[in-house]
């Protein structure tokens, strides 16, 4: 694995904070937002276009993509699950949205309620129309490494979809541990399926740490070329769809690996520990990143 640089997608403000039970204000989203991009994160994932009766966290969606201060060369991409939240994410200014499908049958009928096949027919249309709008697209994998409901997901079945994906105009695919059940063996054996069908360049990683096995899913990824990563703020999140699951592999876990490692993300960490307890303690809870709370204590020790 030779040193470089990755990307690091922060997926705090919507992954992060979607399955929270109480409202979070608009103007604690946009502030979030902008203190990541502030924190040299090259994208924050803002928000998403998806019905309120679903996810009602969401449902500002328009308020905050309209009210963020963008910062040049951050982007800030969207959920978009059809033509009607494409277009209104592209009414609201969007540059770059996301399509989301899952690789269980199951799953997909249960997240999105459609088959596989079904949810590909659906994002054709908003893959045609962001093409023609200029709108990068950026394609989501569910249950990559294994479902609530089936379990162990063939990798095959999950190369299948990220190259139907890929052909469709993503630019990018997102592989997506949405349990977290995933192992570095099985990680390995996943994105070498993809890679058959997707350039290494193309996919990302994107791991939920149940089973406390994103850092070593990560380290797994990068030795196979895999140079861009999804994270969240504080380890936010988890998946309204599944039971147990704890949320995203923490943005400060991630940083604090890679600088380590000595490969550059051009993310400040001591600031995003402060992000990670600011919002935190906005939200009642106490920060799920290890670094973040070492730091945080290694602080308090030296302060006077």
């Amino acid at each position: 694995m030779s040193k470089g640089k990755v990307r690091i997608v922060e997926v705090g403000p919507r992954d992060g904070l979607q399955n929270e039970p109480r409202e979070v204000p608009t103007a604690v989203k946009i502030e979030l937002i902008e203190r990541l991009a502030d924190c040299g994160l090259a994208a924050v994932e803002a928000t998403a276009f998806v019905s309120p009766k679903w996810v009602p966290q969401m449902a500002d969606h328009t308020e905050v993509l309209e009210g963020i201060r963008r910062k040049p060369g951050v982007a800030y991409p969207v959920l978009t699950p059809n033509l009607k939240g494409f277009e209104a994410a592209r009414a609201a200014g969007a540059s770059e949205v996301a399509i989301f499908g899952a690789a269980s049958e199951t799953f997909s009928r249960r997240n999105i309620n459609c088959s596989i096949a079904e949810s590909l027919e659906r994002f054709r249309p908003v893959a045609e129309a962001a093409a023609t709008s200029g709108i990068k697209v950026r394609g989501y994998i569910s249950c990559a490494l294994g479902c609530p409901y089936e379990g162990s997901i063939a990798p095959e079945k999950v190369a299948e979809l990220a190259a139907a994906l890929h052909d469709m105009g993503c630019y990018e695919v997102s592989l997506g541990d949405t349990i977290g059940v995933g192992t570095p063996g099985k990680t390995r054996a996943m994105i070498e399926a993809c890679a058959q069908r997707v350039p290494i360049g193309r996919l990302a990683g994107h791991y939920h740490d149940t089973y406390g096995q994103a850092l070593a899913n990560i380290y797994a990824s990068l030795e196979l070329g895999v140079a861009t990563f999804d994270a969240s703020v504080a380890g936010l999140g988890g998946c309204p769809y599944a039971a147990g699951a704890s949320g995203n592999v923490a943005t400060e876990d991630v940083i604090y690996m890679m600088n380590g490692l000595g490969i550059e993300t051009g993310v400040d960490l001591d600031k995003l520990v402060d992000i990670g307890e600011w919002i935190c303690g906005l939200l009642g809870r106490e920060p799920s990143s290890k670094a973040g709370k070492a730091i945080a204590a290694k602080r308090k020790v030296k302060a006077p």
